[in-house]
């Protein structure tokens, strides 16, 4: 009505702007052919992003973590969701506490960032299988990352599982997911299936909606390209500093002839291996790279990785975390090669989440295009160096079998994997006899690659040394016929990149005696993560324990923090190998025999202030006379000690 009058009007026209852009039909984030570029809400657009692990990243640890990449001036970050950390059994699923991946989102989304999602269910990421549940393998005859129906049944019941969770968080529903890749680096895997691609399209749309825009991503490799892509997928590449630009883009272009050029994954660092050095990368050759991507007009995820592409390309990170527990991945290349705990790889936000000399390049680089964040970068996280604290021996871990497999062992004929016992992580114990006397040294051996991934052997109790896997094979023994043989297998992490990702793990083949199959075993599943979370052994009455130093043993003490819990690092100084846990949490493994890592990181919201923290080592190999710990303020490395047991 003209009765209105204009003050009544202009509110009216204000709500119907509010709401319009509130609604989420006006969001949008597409693709631009005719001009090679992102839309985000109809303006063309250019993201630069840096890669975060949630699941290497403790839960107090998130927003500091975030707001360090905002502050960089990241307008996005980049996030894998890793499958079996969530679907922990067929049907079982955990989306609690440190795996609560929409509280991370949510918390992405209050501190202005966007996200580029990357749900897999194939992710690399130098972790455990890829991402891939181990109870993939209790099926038989399954083949994974195909079309295989065993295999798309578990993927389409997961995918039903979360992207409904993913899609209210959508940009295009108010949420802030930009994009969302299929699959991960496809076309470096040997079996090229379209299907299986089409499959998870199809599947994908049909749970986000047809909105969202779905990518790929692939090394600049034509073979690559030409199996990791699908038409409905935008393809993007990968590459690091050093590459020449006008080949690497050129290489998306052949598959993408419009669009805008997209680096996934821009390479900031290296990767560290167990028994080789550590490794570092230039910050000033980064930030050259960086700054001709831009000049170009490309978008840039950064990620961390080794670039030497004989390696796996993998999936690193802006801020990398801990590989905590048995999380940690492994590459093939001619041989098993098992990722370290420390997942820093020199990246520009440090392990414990310290700003570097490579961030303030990085920054300084991105500045020079966009303005930054107004504010300082938040400081360091402060550290506490707790100093030595002593342990005492608990038991050998052969004599604690009645509290680490309650339910008692399994017998066989012949030695069961971890798949065959329902075991995912950790450790197994294959107990059998000697059948007849060995006075004189026998070989005690396995096929090759049969032991996977590393077999800790004991005759009467008595540690006689290691099988490897890859490494060495056979011991020479002596005994008695009825002595006892025990090897504790160990599963040092599940191959995350390559043909070979069905890693079965435990004795894969029979140990034999002189070329004589052994027989008759008693194979004992270790709980020792839920014995240890529920107090053990610091709650049960002390063991007798030989003075024996060497094989399997658990050792414990306590210490206390003088008024806070901060961020500290430990040393095993004269340790060999094994793991730690404070106050039930699993730290991870220590190899400061092999290197290069000699220092565990323990976050600060690990710690207990006002009461004694716990401490719990399985020591595997050799303990040193006096069993102590170190806690520093500052990690350690060393160089490659090479491959001694």
């Amino acid at each position: 009505s003209a009765r209105m009058g204009l003050p009544a009007l202009a509110l009216l026209l204000a709500a119907g702007l509010l709401h319009t852009q509130a609604s989420p039909s006006v969001r949008s984030f597409q693709l631009d052919y005719e001009h090679n570029c992102f839309r985000k809400d109809g303006a063309p657009f250019r993201y630069i992003s840096g890669s975060i692990h949630y699941a290497r990243v403790p839960r107090p640890a998130w927003r500091d973590r975030l707001l360090k990449m905002y502050m960089s001036g990241l307008s996005t970050v980049q996030v894998y969701i890793p499958w079996n950390y969530h679907e922990t059994l067929p049907g079982v699923y955990d989306f609690t506490g440190n795996r609560d991946v929409e509280a991370f989102l949510d918390l992405t989304a209050e501190l202005g960032l966007l996200v580029i999602l990357r749900p897999g269910p194939y992710i690399c990421a130098e972790w455990e299988m890829g991402g891939l549940p181990a109870w993939l393998l209790w099926k038989p005859d399954i083949s994974l990352r195909t079309s295989n129906p065993a295999y798309l049944a578990a993927v389409d019941s997961w995918l039903h599982i979360l992207l409904p969770k993913i899609k209210p968080r959508l940009y295009q529903q108010g949420g802030n997911i930009i994009s969302v890749q299929v699959e991960n680096e496809y076309g470096s895997y040997y079996a090229c299936d379209y299907g299986y691609l089409r499959h998870l399209l199809g599947s994908f749309r049909a749970l986000l909606g047809s909105e969202v825009l779905l990518f790929t991503t692939d090394s600049t490799r034509a073979e690559e390209l030409r199996c990791g892509t699908l038409q409905g997928l935008y393809a993007t590449v990968d590459f690091g500093p050093g590459s020449n630009l006008t080949e690497a883009f050129g290489a998306q272009r052949r598959v993408e002839p419009k669009g805008p050029l997209v680096n996934s994954e821009y390479y900031t660092g290296w990767l560290d291996y167990w028994g080789e050095a550590h490794a570092s990368t230039s910050a000033a050759w980064v930030a050259r790279g960086l700054e001709d991507m831009l000049q170009l007009g490309a978008s840039i995820n950064m990620q961390v990785v080794s670039w030497q592409r004989a390696q796996p390309p993998g999936e690193y990170m802006f801020h990398g975390g801990t590989n905590f527990a048995y999380w940690s991945g492994a590459d093939y290349k001619d041989q098993y090669k098992p990722v370290t705990t420390s997942y820093d790889y020199d990246a520009p936000l440090s392990e414990a989440g310290d700003p570097t000399e490579k961030l303030f390049a990085i920054r300084t680089v991105i500045s020079k295009f966009q303005p930054l964040p107004v504010g300082p970068m938040p400081p360091a996280t402060p550290k506490y160096a707790y100093g030595w604290v002593a342990l005492q021996k608990y038991a050998e871990l052969l004599d604690v079998l009645d509290v680490l497999c309650p339910s008692g062992p399994i017998q066989s004929q012949f030695p069961l994997t971890f798949e065959a016992l329902k075991q995912v992580h950790g450790f197994v114990v294959y107990h059998t006899q000697l059948p007849w006397d060995v006075p004189d040294p026998a070989t005690l051996g396995t096929p090759p690659h049969s032991i996977c991934d590393r077999g800790y052997v004991m005759l009467q109790k008595e540690y006689q040394g290691t099988l490897e896997r890859d490494g060495q094979t056979t011991l020479h023994v002596t005994g008695r016929a009825g002595d006892t043989l025990d090897i504790l297998l160990e599963n040092m992490g599940r191959i995350s990149f390559g043909a070979n990702t069905s890693d079965f793990k435990g004795l894969l083949g029979n140990l034999s005696l002189n070329s004589r199959p052994l027989s008759n075993w008693l194979t004992y599943p270790l709980a020792i993560d839920t014995a240890v979370q529920q107090g053990w052994p610091h709650t049960a009455l002390p063991k007798s324990s030989s003075g024996g130093r060497v094989g399997p043993a658990f050792y414990t003490g306590t210490f206390e923090t003088p008024g806070l819990a901060w961020d500290t690092f430990v040393k095993f100084p004269g340790w060999s190998k094994g793991l730690l846990w404070i106050n039930g949490f699993n730290l991870g493994r220590y190899w400061t025999r092999r290197g290069p890592q000699q220092t565990l990181f323990v976050p600060g919201s690990v710690l207990h202030v006002g009461l004694p923290n716990n401490i719990t080592v399985l020591e595997l190999e050799g303990a040193p006379p006096s069993p102590l710990l170190l806690f520093l303020d500052r990690p350690l490395y060393n160089r490659t000690l090479g491959y001694s047991t």
